[in-house]
């Protein structure tokens, strides 16, 4: 209620309010050193009375440890609300976590594919569905902010936080982050079920310029705006309820001191009238990585002049102590506190966490149920994408010997990627059981008859292990599945100077090719791993961008045949470290200068993915062939199943703007409909393009829909149309 957000503002020092915009890691409160606590995880009752009673801090984040049991976060959160309980003004803290493949720091809870994963998919529905159950078992847990979904255009692909995005193209994050953002927050976040979300990372994060984590952007504003705010713009527009900040900078400027991004962009523009929260110790490093500031007490200041509401600081109170200071020597007024407080206040309202921090367990009687592990299934089938099948190597066949190779073969890391149970998801094979949730290696040995399937690793992500025991091996067999790829990894620890594949595992590849035997790629992976030196000799080619804990199981039911694959790449796949153009790219980037060459070359193009069956396209037409400002253009297609097998396919339209005032792309992905076709069947889809949804970014940072001719694309089949204002 208002009244009483009021009446606390007005009772509370200026202390309190300070440490209600203070947010720490439970590192800070916990027994042992940060990042090296004690486990089981033990909060210091010192410590918790330093932070929530003499400190008043607002906001405790992050796991600690290891997942801990919905049993166990229930016990550490009453602990910590029992400490707010004791300060003046019993304001609850606010607990954030990221649960963003699920409730991936509750043991026992259902993990799913990562955000790249499910951007393979391009299923919103899919999307929707299962951001409900990570809100209703990540609040199972009593944590009610998420901070998901990642709305970053995932544009370079070495960067190592590629796999939590959707992808490469503004319409496909956009799609897709609202739908996710909805499944969390619903109509009401106070609701049981529900949670606060947080769409990351504001504003231009996923294309550093070096592909390197938190290194330097270069964005024109047309491009900022054009490409990676309209994400941000939808989920706003929707409601959501927090933002956090982006770690790096801009054309030199770190947003975190961006006040045009942070207050002129963010708040007068778009509106948003919710909380704004840093990244992670992202205002200190103002002044030790960025070296903007002076000192820390000055970077301080600029952060809370751009905008930010809360400090994600997160280990000690420095952040409070400055920002005391400026406050009092009259650097910054009080009243911008109040700004601040304010929101953060209102937030723990609308949450319900004033009357009831978390609710009883009795209400979550489905947490980690066999409901929820199915949906991560079928998410974790949909997400697989087939790039190449020559010869009807796949499905493979169960009278067939099979030789299960590689270093992402029998592991759970290679399944889930980073945020897994730890930070870098490093500990998921000791703490999992790979009979409950298999790896591909048990997956597969799980469908076929006793002895009919091999085992020979050959070489672990990086070094060799026995690559000539593989290949005596390989005599044995029918067919080979090959599992390359990744470990998990996440943020910094990520940055790669390769993009192709370790050397080791080139090596294990060419061996096995070496045999003559079939040979099934599996890439298992957060990024396009490099194949182009052996890709034309291999004939099926599997790529999963962890599907997490079912997608051992998924992907035998794909190899197999009991799942037809369906999935689309949401990314351009590169051939060369240097071919790295998204599928959106300038027309100078593709064609050739006096037959100097293509330069436009990818492996496999952004929405490729094939099926074991076969879809045509017929009859491409429009209701019209001029577009104006007051009238739909309607640009509908046959697709048929011409196969024997029922299947999904992705209808896609793409449009081309034939001339514009600023150089435009050679197409635009405009929308996309998922289709399940039964053998022979024939459908028509249709798509509705109003005059808005040709607009781009002009020079003056204004929205504009020239007037002029225009091509939309589906399945291979064109048709040109005008529009006129």
């Amino acid at each position: 209620m208002a009244n009483r957000i009021q009446d606390l503002l007005t009772r509370m020092s200026l202390r309190e309010k300070i440490g209600q915009m203070t947010q720490l890691a439970i590192d800070a409160i916990a027994v042992g050193r940060p990042y090296r606590l004690e486990d089981p995880l033990e909060l210091d009752p010192h410590k918790l009375q330093e932070a929530i009673v003499t400190y008043g801090v607002g906001s405790i984040l992050n796991v600690g440890t290891q997942a801990h049991s919905v049993e166990r976060w229930r016990g550490i959160l009453a602990v910590i609300q029992k400490a707010a309980g004791q300060t003046r003004h019993r304001i609850p803290v606010l607990y954030g976590i990221d649960s963003v493949h699920g409730a991936n720091y509750v043991a026992g809870s259902t993990v799913f594919p990562q955000q790249l994963a499910l951007a393979s998919t391009w299923n919103p529905e899919r999307v929707n569905q299962l951001a409900q159950i990570a809100a209703y078992e990540t609040r199972a847990a009593g944590i009610p902010w998420n901070f998901s979904p990642v709305l970053n255009l995932g544009r370079h692909p070495a960067w190592p936080r590629l796999w939590e995005t959707f992808g490469e193209d503004v319409h496909l994050v956009g799609e897709l982050g609202l739908a996710m953002k909805r499944g969390y927050e619903g109509d009401d976040i106070s609701h049981p079920y529900r949670l606060a979300s947080c769409p990351k990372h504001f504003l231009g994060g996923g294309w550093p310029l070096t592909g390197q984590d938190r290194t330097p952007s270069w964005i024109p504003d047309s491009q900022l705006r054009e490409y990676f705010l309209p994400a941000f713009a939808r989920a706003i527009a929707d409601g959501a309820s927090t933002i956090m900040v982006n770690s790096g900078e801009i054309n030199g400027i770190p947003v975190h001191a961006n006040r045009e991004i942070l207050t002129t962009l963010l708040r007068e523009e778009l509106g948003f009238e919710g909380l704004v929260v840093t990244d992670w110790e992202d205002i200190r490093y103002l002044h030790t990585r960025h070296r903007i500031a002076a000192s820390h007490k000055e970077a301080v200041r600029m952060a809370v002049e751009a905008g930010i509401d809360m400090s994600m600081v997160p280990l000690d109170f420095s952040f409070s102590d400055c920002l005391l200071e400026l406050v009092e020597e009259g650097t910054i007024p009080e009243a911008r506190i109040d700004v601040s407080v304010r929101r953060i206040l209102q937030l723990k309202e609308s949450l319900g966490l004033f009357d009831q921090a978390v609710y009883p367990l009795e209400e979550y009687p489905d947490f980690g149920s066999a409901a929820h592990r199915n949906a991560s299934l079928e998410a974790a089938r949909e997400s697989i994408v087939l790039l190449k099948n020559e010869q009807s190597v796949l499905p493979l066949r169960k009278d067939q010997k099979i030789l299960v190779a590689g270093p992402a073969a029998h592991t759970l890391r290679s399944l889930n990627g980073g945020w897994t149970y730890t930070w870098q998801g490093d500990q998921i094979d000791e703490l999992l059981d790979k009979k409950e949730y298999p790896t591909v290696l048990n997956a597969v040995a799980g469908r076929m008859p006793e002895g009919q399937v091999y085992y020979a690793p050959g070489v672990d992500f990086e070094e060799r292990i026995d690559i000539p025991y593989a290949v005596r091996a390989a005599a044995e067999v029918d067919v080979i599945l090959l599992c390359l790829g990744e470990a998990s990894y996440t943020e910094f620890f990520g940055s790669i100077d390769d993009l192709y594949l370790p050397d080791a595992q080139h090596a294990l590849a060419y061996a096995l090719l070496n045999t003559g035997k079939p040979l099934v790629l599996l890439l298992l992976e957060g990024r396009p791993r490099l194949i182009s030196k052996f890709a034309d000799q291999v004939p099926a080619i599997l790529a999963a961008f962890y599907p997490g804990n079912e997608g051992g199981r998924a992907i035998a039911d794909v190899l197999f045949g009991d799942y037809n694959p369906g999935g689309k790449l949401p990314i351009t796949y590169p051939r060369y470290p240097n071919g790295l153009i998204p599928y959106d790219h300038k027309a100078t980037e593709s064609m050739p200068l006096q037959e100097s060459g293509v330069r436009y070359n990818p492996q496999f193009e952004f929405g490729h993915g094939l099926s074991y069956t076969t879809f045509a396209y017929h009859n491409l037409s429009l209701n019209t062939p001029e577009l104006t400002a007051h009238n739909l253009l309607v640009i509908s297609v046959e697709v048929q199943n011409t196969g024997d097998r029922a299947g999904h396919e992705t209808v896609q339209l793409y449009v081309s703007d034939h001339y514009a005032s600023l150089t435009p792309p050679v197409r635009r992905l405009r929308g996309f409909k998922k289709v399940f076709l039964e053998p022979g069947a024939l459908t028509r889809v249709e798509f509705a393009i109003r005059a808005r949804d040709l607009a781009f970014v002009d020079q003056n940072g204004e929205w504009i829909t020239e007037a002029g001719s225009f091509t939309a694309g589906i399945g291979g089949l064109t048709v040109d149309f005008n529009y006129s204002a």
